[in-house]
Order: structure tokens, then C-alpha cells, then sequence
């Protein structure tokens, strides 16, 4: 499956016209999803395909109304893990789980999304710079690790840093503040 300079254009047109309108998707009790927009019943898979197309969704249970969102995200995320070519590590799953119910979880959480959302606008602007690159020339250029790709990264490297460092002052800051209504000081 190759890169669509086409499909990229196409994508970001339709995400730029759905921000502002959710998509609503019913979950049933026999595990069924119901589109709400194309009054039809869809699959995980065309779930997925949403998120890809930049959409907004949101999932609920039919009855009760509650969100089921992350539930549903968390399957196509370990549906795709099972797959052929995992993200994830057995390290990195592990190291992920440590964190909760540490107190550093909450920071966790928060430096996974801009570390996530860093490195999607460094893929953006290569999706950009490369609109007439075909698969293969995209290819070779990944495989030569230009220093344009290690300037960018390591911009993202830096950000990554900062956001580190953000947030171990962030965490001392409340540390001492507890201590201090604790009358201990550091």
C-alpha cells in the first residue's frame, strides 16, 4: 500500500469539513455498529478507515448512551498489533502498563499525546514536501536517512526533551508543594 499524494489532498479536504461535525456510531449489544450518518452497520475496519480519513468519531452504546470510544480505539489499535507488523514492543507495552497507577501517570499520558501529535506534524510537512515523490523515491529516501530527515527528527528529539524536562519540574513543583502543606521541606 503506497502513498497517495491524491488521496493525502483528498483526506485533509474532507478532515478540514468534518471537524466540525462528529460521527456518531452506535454499538449494539450483539457487538454491532451502526453508522448513524449512512443509517447502515459498519465494521471495526471501516471504523479504522474513519480515523484514517481524519474524521471525527464518536462511539456509544445503543442503550445506555455512555461513550465507548477508547474501548473501540483500543481494539483497532490491538486488532492492528496482532497484524503483521506491530508498533509496539513487548518493552514499551510493558513499561506503558508500569505506569498506571504511578504518579507520574497523568504526566505519562499527556507526554505520549504531544510526543504523538510532535512526530505527526513532522510526517505532515514531509507528506507535503513530497507531494510528486512516487512510493519508490520515498522509499529510497527513507533508506538513505537524508539529513533533512535527521534535522527534522531531531527537532522532534528536542521537543521531546523540553517536554520531558516540562514535566520532571512540573512534578518537583507539586512534590514540594505537598511536602510543604505536610510542614516537611526538602
Amino acid at each position: 500500500m503506497g502513498f497517495e499524494p491524491e488521496e493525502f489532498v483528498v483526506s485533509e479536504q474532507k478532515s478540514a469539513a468534518s471537524k466540525s461535525a462528529q460521527r456518531v456510531i452506535k454499538k449494539y449489544p450483539n457487538r454491532r455498529l451502526y453508522d448513524t450518518d449512512t443509517s447502515t452497520y459498519i465494521t471495526l475496519a471501516e471504523v479504522r478507515q474513519l480515523v484514517m480519513d481524519h474524521q471525527q468519531v464518536v462511539v456509544r452504546d445503543a442503550k445506555t448512551g455512555e461513550d465507548l470510544t477508547r474501548s473501540i480505539l483500543l481494539q483497532i489499535i490491538l486488532e492492528e498489533e496482532a497484524g503483521g507488523a506491530p508498533m509496539f514492543t513487548e518493552a514499551v507495552l510493558a513499561n506503558i502498563i508500569r505506569f498506571y497507577g504511578h504518579a507520574m501517570q497523568g504526566f505519562m499520558g499527556a507526554y505520549l499525546e504531544k510526543n504523538v501529535q510532535a512526530f505527526t506534524d513532522v510526517q505532515t510537512k514531509l507528506a507535503e514536501q513530497s507531494q510528486s515523490v512516487t512510493p519508490e523515491m520515498w522509499a529510497q529516501f527513507m533508506n538513505l536517512q537524508s539529513p533533512m530527515l535527521k534535522g527534522m527528527m531531531g527537532n522532534y528529539v528536542e521537543q521531546s526533551q523540553s517536554m520531558l524536562t516540562q514535566m520532571q519540574e512540573q512534578m518537583q513543583k507539586q512534590t514540594e508543594q505537598m511536602l510543604g502543606a505536610f510542614g516537611l521541606k526538602r
